[in-house]
Formats: C-alpha cells, sequence, structure tokens
C-alpha cells in the first residue's frame, strides 16, 4: 500500500514540476513576464496620421485668404456665433456685442453699453483685418481675460470667410492687395524652359 502511495505521490510531484516548466518556458516564449510597456502603445488607424500631418502645412497669407473667401461661407460658419451675437444692424447686445458694423471699430469699445472685459478692453487698435484674424484663431491668446469661451476657429480659410461676412454687415472696408507669388516659385520653371531649349538646339542643328 506504501509503494502505490509513493508510486501516485512521485507522480503528482513529477506533473507539478512539468506543469511548473512549461508555465515558465510560455512565459519567457510570449514574453508575457515582462515589466518594462510595451515601445508603442496600439495600433496605427489608416489615415489619421496623414490628417495630422495635412493639419501642420503653412497656412495661405490672410490677404490671399480674402481674396478667394466666400461671403455666403462666412455666414454659414458664423452660425456657430449666433449663441451670443447678433448680426443684424440694429440688433441688441445679448452675452455678445452686437457685431453689425464691428470692422474697423476700436477693440473693446465698439458697442455702446457693453461690459467687455479688462484685457479686451485695454487691448487697443481696431478690428481690421489682422486683428480679427488673431482674435478668431484664438480669443483667450488675443485676450486672456475675455468672457467670450469660444475656442476659436483652427482653419484660416474659416476666419477669413467669416471676416469677409462681417466686413459686408455695414463695414465694407478695401481688402488688402493679395501677396504676389515669391519669384523663386516661378524660377523652377524658368530653368526647365531653358533646360529644354538647350537640347533642343543640337538637334535641330543636326536637321539642317
Amino acid at each position: 500500500m506504501d509503494d502505490r502511495f509513493n508510486t501516485i505521490a512521485g507522480w503528482a510531484l513529477f506533473g507539478g514540476i512539468v506543469a511548473l516548466g512549461l508555465s515558465s518556458l510560455s512565459g519567457h516564449y510570449f514574453l508575457a513576464d515582462k515589466e518594462h510597456r510595451p515601445e508603442k502603445m496600439g495600433y496605427a488607424i489608416e489615415g489619421v496620421e496623414e490628417e495630422a500631418a495635412a493639419g501642420g502645412e503653412k497656412e495661405l497669407p490672410l490677404a490671399t485668404l480674402l481674396a478667394t473667401g466666400d461671403v455666403a461661407k462666412g455666414e454659414a460658419v458664423f452660425a456657430k456665433c449666433k449663441a451670443c451675437h447678433v448680426a443684424a444692424q440694429g440688433g441688441a447686445n445679448g452675452i455678445g456685442p452686437a457685431l453689425y458694423g464691428i470692422v474697423g471699430k476700436p477693440v473693446g469699445k465698439s458697442v455702446a453699453g457693453f461690459a467687455y472685459s479688462a484685457d479686451l478692453a485695454g487691448h487697443g487698435g481696431n478690428w481690421d483685418f489682422a486683428t480679427l484674424d488673431s482674435w478668431l484663431k484664438n480669443p483667450k491668446a488675443f485676450a486672456a481675460g475675455t468672457k467670450m469661451s469660444f475656442a476659436g476657429l483652427a482653419k484660416g480659410e474659416d476666419r477669413a470667410n467669416v471676416i469677409l461676412y462681417l466686413n459686408s454687415l455695414g463695414s465694407n472696408l478695401p481688402l488688402p492687395a493679395a501677396e504676389a507669388a515669391p519669384a523663386a516659385e516661378a524660377a523652377p520653371a524658368d530653368a526647365a524652359a531653358s533646360d529644354a531649349a538647350a537640347e533642343a538646339a543640337p538637334s535641330e542643328a543636326a536637321a539642317q
């Protein structure tokens, strides 16, 4: 009886040792017991990195965006602002000041009876195209103490269109002249044309 018990106990102990050994080997094989985090978490979603990279492209100058902008599109984007601002002529102040004829008026002082924040009232200057662009891009960066909670418009095209819309509301100031394309951009095309002409010259001479 004792021999049979010892045999069973021996096999049980052997099975436990084998199981422990296999567990250790599998842990090393699959790196399940490593303490450090993976070098790169998660997995790439196709198309997302490309969109982020595209967002880093250099923005066109404001004058160019204004020259190619669209008042109707600006009115559509301005729909985001209607919860706080009235754009109609003679409109009353709401959470924000009425904006009819705002372009060209003094910053933070243009609408009588509206309590502007101290930061905006003390900013100085007028609501010209460049100032409006800066304000619409990031109000908090423009005037840290502003009461306006709107985060801003990231796209230059959207800002330019809104500015065009606001300018059409009783201001109608002349737009800044769009910048001409740098001469350096035309240089490669000119060089290519010169090279093509130089290559064609020997052929023409041989034909004669």
